[in-house]
């Protein structure tokens, strides 16, 4: 392999120094988050997280050699193909699978497990690009929706029959870039309506007063306008349509497992079981709360040391952050992803190829997505749905999947004056 194949002086270090900082700040929280002053175990000590998070992060650099060596042809010409090996492992998951609390999420041989979800990602990131890529494709049409929701929606499909909400919420991130690639904003409008809807339908106890509301709202905006008959038939079409969305959320709810449903309940009233179902949202908020301006200090934090917030190293990492740096710490690490997803930005609008920008944007929008809505969760302002904090998160799928996704992109960018193509 040619130096000039690699494209090292082409790499954008500056991202690349951002996903070294947030793994590396990751990892002492990692073994923050199982530190026990009884026993002070190395951070380096294999039988804890924090030494296997350690193996992980050097597979992950192996990965990245293993990108940043390869042609980015390869990404780009079998992009459908690794699409079609990922959906067919989504296929067989739940055959195949380890079944943990009603969940079969990850395959693999002994302790070596892997979540073909967290994988798929990158690959739907890749087929969408592919597909999306000519010049003729217009998110406009109707057909060319159909196509791209197409790819969108089976890993959808295949990962909520594991089942795996959270990780099913992730790939409608990709609707941004769908927005950025010419999709209609009118999509966007009914999107955050049905979720302001869902919202209010799951807040209000008495599902009759919120009807009851929309069709006041119905009958106010019929009056405003013309009274055509035209109109008034749109507008009680949408009515009765409103009120019928709403009552479905109820059945749809009442579907879901026992802690899914728990979980829903803890978002609009924290307090309804303190010491059951609002156990980790409760004690996440108390945790971050505590630590104040500047944090109770490193491996010293109170409700991390006595372990009073469960999945502490995992989804709720972020609360050891703001325990023990408190609000500087934890707006430096905000910081940081802000800066990266910025960066991705500039680099996605630089792209000589629709390929390369339209996976640049599905990136964006899955890390940000991720970033978003794990923190929320931490402070209570989103259900908890098991998303994990970007690089930062124990797990070896976790790092290994947000790896791959970004540094494929950081090489197509660094390959982008070999790149031939037209953006439009």
């Amino acid at each position: 392999m040619r130096e000039s194949d690699i494209h090292i002086n082409r790499v954008d270090w500056i991202a690349v120094s951002i996903y070294f900082a947030l793994v590396i700040i990751g990892w002492f929280n990692i073994y923050a988050a199982v530190y026990d002053s009884q026993v002070e175990k190395s951070i380096f000590d294999f039988s804890i997280n924090s030494g296997k998070q350690l193996v992980w992060i050097g597979t992950a650099i192996a990965l990245i050699t293993i990108i940043m060596v390869a042609d980015y042809r390869f990404f780009e010409n079998l992009s459908l193909i690794i699409y079609g090996v990922f959906m067919l492992i989504l296929i067989v998951t739940p055959f195949l699978g380890k079944e943990v609390n009603g969940q079969t999420l990850s395959i693999g041989f002994g302790d070596f497990r892997i979540q073909p979800g967290e994988f798929a990602k990158f690959a739907t990131a890749l087929a969408l690009a592919k597909v999306m890529e000519r010049p003729t494709f217009d998110l406009s049409k109707k057909n060319y929706q159909f196509i791209a929701f197409g790819v969108l929606f089976i890993p959808i499909a295949l990962i909520l029959l594991q089942p795996d909400t959270g990780t099913a919420m992730v790939y409608f991130s990709f609707l941004l870039m769908f927005y950025r690639e010419g999709l209609p904003q009118w999509y966007f409008g009914l999107g955050l309506g049905m979720v302001t809807i869902t919202l209010l339908a799951l807040g209000i106890d008495n599902n009759l007063y919120l009807a009851l509301a929309i069709v006041l709202l119905t009958a106010a905006l019929i009056f405003l306008g013309k009274r055509t008959w035209q109109r008034i038939l749109a507008f009680s079409l949408i009515g009765i349509g409103l009120i019928a969305y709403t009552y479905s959320i109820d059945f749809v709810v009442s579907k879901l497992p026992p802690h899914q449903q728990n979980r829903i309940m803890v978002l609009f009233n924290p307090d309804i079981d303190p010491l059951g179902v609002g156990w980790n949202v409760t004690q996440s908020k108390i945790a971050i709360g505590s630590g104040g301006l500047l944090g109770k200090g490193y491996l010293e934090g109170t409700q991390t040391k006595f372990d009073f917030v469960p999945e502490q190293h995992t989804d709720f990492i972020f609360c050891t952050l703001g325990e023990e740096f408190g609000w500087v710490g934890s707006l430096v690490v905000i910081g940081l992803f802000v800066g990266l997803l910025y960066r991705l930005v500039i680099m996605a609008e630089r792209q000589k190829t629709r390929f390369s920008r339209i996976y640049g944007y599905g990136v964006i929008s899955i890390l940000l997505f991720h970033f978003m809505i794990n923190i929320a969760m931490t402070i209570g302002l989103f259900p908890v749905v098991g998303i994990p904090l970007p690089f930062f998160s124990y797990g070896g799928s976790s790092l290994w999947s947000f790896t791959v996704l970004l540094f494929i992109f950081i090489k197509f960018d660094s390959s982008r004056a070999t790149q031939l193509g037209r953006i439009s």
